[in-house]
């Protein structure tokens, strides 16, 4: 059951960055149309990169809160998948987009998925670093 519950947390964060990064590409090209057309501008990206990152902290919030018995190693290992899918698919459409803004891409991304996971952890009032609930007598923070 463990093992299920893990996996339907990886599955349900990963669904969750594709799902949210496909509706805000179709909501940009149907409001700047002219932004999709040759070579992405400076707007595009900026854009593009912001809701990858929103998408993927969405992601990442989500693994946090199905993976109950331990959500930041589950959020840790979405992120690696999320980097290594992201440097797979820079590499395969090399060339159609500027190498920086793969390179942000890539970077961008897992950092997301990290940042949700922590925000979870925030909302339920775990200490980030060492998983104790209220306040935490080791780091000496409360959460």
């Amino acid at each position: 059951m463990i093992i299920l519950r893990a996996f339907l947390a990886l599955v349900a964060g990963f669904s969750t960055i594709a799902l949210l990064v496909m509706c805000f590409t179709v909501l940009l090209a149907r409001l700047t149309p002219s932004w999709t057309v040759g070579s992405p501008r400076k707007g595009y990206i900026f854009v593009s990169l912001s809701y990858s990152y929103l998408a993927s902290a969405g992601g990442g919030y989500v693994t946090a809160w199905i993976a109950a018995a331990s959500p930041l190693e589950h959020v840790l290992i979405l992120g690696i998948v999320v980097l290594l899918l992201g440097a797979v698919a820079a590499m395969l459409s090399k060339g159609q987009y500027p190498t920086l803004y793969q390179l942000a891409l890539v970077a961008v991304m897992p950092l997301g998925v990290l940042a949700g996971g922590l925000l979870r952890l925030r909302v339920l009032g775990i200490c980030r670093m060492c998983h104790f609930i209220f306040f935490c007598h080791y780091c000496k923070m409360s959460a």
